[in-house]
């Protein structure tokens, strides 16, 4: 039977996440400075006050058991590249005899939250981000399904979840709270447990040769 655990700390080749906490607030801050454009559309902290409740939310959800959020961190001087979390995680309620659904940490997730600092845009840190969480969530938890969703308007973040194979399933209208506080059309993606072992290895040679 899969195990939950609320603080995982997984590490890959150039980068490792670890559970989010209230000293990474700082390196938060520091990350997120520069070109403000770069985070035009996604909900990134830049204020030290901005950032400590952005962590104290973090938290809290986690706490609540809705989410596992992470500071990802460069291994060779411990800076702080972005973060990333874990989150709307569900566990359904099913019958008493489905021995499936006991072998199960959780159900289904969404992976989201995501942003790295500048310096880090466009480098293998965001494919072996997603390749270290998927893993964890198809192999470890036994997840049915992960999901994402972008703001419509960020063809960056569309691309690159396209890039690790997210199949697009459509346009949720007035989702959510843009970043620009606006009502937000979010564009849906998700894989499945069923499409995870040939997106594994997909994925691996792709982190690999990044």
């Amino acid at each position: 039977m899969a195990t939950f655990d609320a603080h995982p700390v997984l590490i890959g080749r150039d980068i490792r996440l670890e559970p989010l906490q209230r000293r990474h607030v700082d390196g938060l801050v520091a990350a997120a400075a520069g070109d403000p454009l770069l985070y035009r559309w996604s909900p990134v902290p830049r204020t030290r006050d901005e950032t400590a409740r952005y962590v104290e939310t973090a938290l809290a959800w986690r706490e609540a058991g809705t989410a596992v959020p992470f500071a990802i961190l460069r291994p060779s001087d411990g800076a702080v590249l972005g973060s990333t979390r874990f989150w709307n995680i569900e566990r359904w309620t099913w019958q008493d005899d489905d021995v499936a659904s006991k072998a199960r940490a959780l159900d289904v997730c969404e992976i989201g939250y995501t942003w790295f600092t500048s310096g880090a845009v466009r480098t293998a840190a965001n494919t072996q981000a997603k390749l270290l969480m998927l893993t964890h969530a198809f192999d470890v938890w036994r997840a049915l399904r992960v999901s994402f969703h972008t703001d419509v308007r960020n063809e960056r973040s569309r691309t690159a979840i396209e890039r690790i194979g997210g199949r697009f399933e459509g346009v949720l209208r007035a989702h959510r709270i843009a970043a620009d506080a606006t009502p937000r059309d979010s564009a849906r993606y998700s894989i499945i447990a069923s499409e995870w072992p040939g997106l594994k290895e997909r994925l691996s040679k792709l982190a690999a040769r990044s």
